[in-house]
């Protein structure tokens, strides 16, 4: 192609597609302040600063570490609400909440069995008071017996209140359920707030650290997300592409009413819907936990829209599009620090967002699939 036809080609898609020509030029502003930063120059016209500035390469790559460790549990948080959507059909806004419950389960069993030798009474380290904090590398047992509580106390939760709730409205529409989930959700957040109170504990503590390069350094309990984060996400796509199941729920995310006629057991397939997206929304709560250190009554409500976010961009329905999605929201939140106060990057998320429902309406894996 030559010159001509490709400044042709600018030309056309800048008129037909004038919002495409404005994210390109703002994504070549934000790769030259970046440029400049890393070399330490900073450019001006008309007295004003134009680009430029200083950061580190270890600054950078310490935040693209960060950013990637948040986006793989909001992925893997995000797999859940996109399984709920393609297989139930509305969306469930109990899913941040599903992941405060597992995170809180799962570290009441590792907090108060690391801490029963303490002299402290059993309500306070029930209340996460008074006991030693754990990290991955020196309590792995206790952090793992914390994650497999995590996973099954939330597997029981969501069973219960979809026989309660979701069940015995299914028929009444995707609106009634929505509606639903958002007094799951309140219910589930005041009862953990009435029996945890409202205060933010801490309950884990960095171990061992490993040095990976230009000074940026991993801790054990971010090693532990990242290694359980790809470890689960390889599970769903094998299990996704190689089992019945698996099989079974892509044949009901396309067409419910085909796959009954077949002769697949769609609410045996809703069932242990609920079991992956509650196994998988509780291990992201406890992973998160465990990098933070610290465990609040509604970080999962306020984690709730970065995890739509992840699932919007990627491609509500789309279990490789929540996967995609989680990264790339979470890198987004991470390195938006370059540019904007830390209270104000998730606005970046959510302007990310924008621009992919722009460009392309249907997200990045586009279309309602499973898989």
């Amino acid at each position: 192609m030559g010159i001509a036809e490709t400044v042709s080609d600018g030309r056309r898609l800048a008129i037909e597609r004038p919002d495409a020509g404005a994210v390109a030029a703002v994504l070549l502003y934000l790769v030259a302040d970046l440029t400049t930063k890393l070399l330490g120059t900073t450019v001006y016209a008309l007295g004003f600063r134009v680009m430029g500035g200083s950061l580190t390469v270890g600054s950078l790559a310490s935040m693209a570490v960060d950013g990637l460790l948040v986006g793989l549990a909001v992925g893997l948080a995000g797999i859940g609400l996109s399984m709920t959507y393609s297989i139930l059909d509305f969306a469930n806004f109990a899913h941040g909440d599903t992941v405060t419950v597992g995170a809180f389960l799962g570290w009441v069993a590792a907090y108060v069995t690391a801490n029963l030798a303490v002299s402290a009474p059993l309500t306070d380290l029930f209340l996460f008071n008074g006991g030693a904090q754990l990290s991955a590398s020196a309590s792995w047992a206790l952090v793992l017996f914390g994650l497999v509580v995590a996973a099954l106390g939330t597997v029981a939760v969501v069973l219960v209140v979809d026989r309660l709730v979701y069940r015995p409205m299914r028929d009444s529409g995707s609106i009634s359920l929505l509606i639903a989930s958002i007094g799951v959700a309140l219910a589930l957040r005041y009862l953990i707030a009435f029996v945890f109170s409202t205060q933010t504990s801490g309950v884990a503590t960095s171990g061992a650290r490993l040095q990976l390069f230009a000074g940026v350094a991993i801790t054990d309990n971010e090693i532990a997300l990242l290694v359980v984060s790809v470890v689960l996400m390889l599970g769903v796509h094998l299990l996704l592409q190689r089992t019945k199941l698996g099989k079974a729920m892509r044949a009901m995310a396309d067409n419910e009413d085909l796959a009954r006629v077949t002769g697949i057991p769609t609410e045996r397939v809703v069932r242990l819907t609920w079991v992956l997206g509650g196994a998988l929304a509780g291990t992201s709560g406890y992973l998160l936990v465990l990098e933070s250190g610290t465990i609040s009554f509604n970080f999962g409500w306020i984690l709730l829209l970065l995890i739509f976010a992840a699932v919007i961009v990627g491609g509500i329905g789309s279990i490789y599009g929540a996967m995609a999605g989680g990264v790339l929201i979470g890198l987004v939140d991470s390195l938006a620090l370059i540019w904007l106060p830390s209270g104000l990057t998730r606005a970046a998320a959510f302007a990310v967002l924008i621009v992919v429902l722009l460009l392309r309406p249907s997200g990045i894996f586009g279309g309602v699939s499973t898989a």
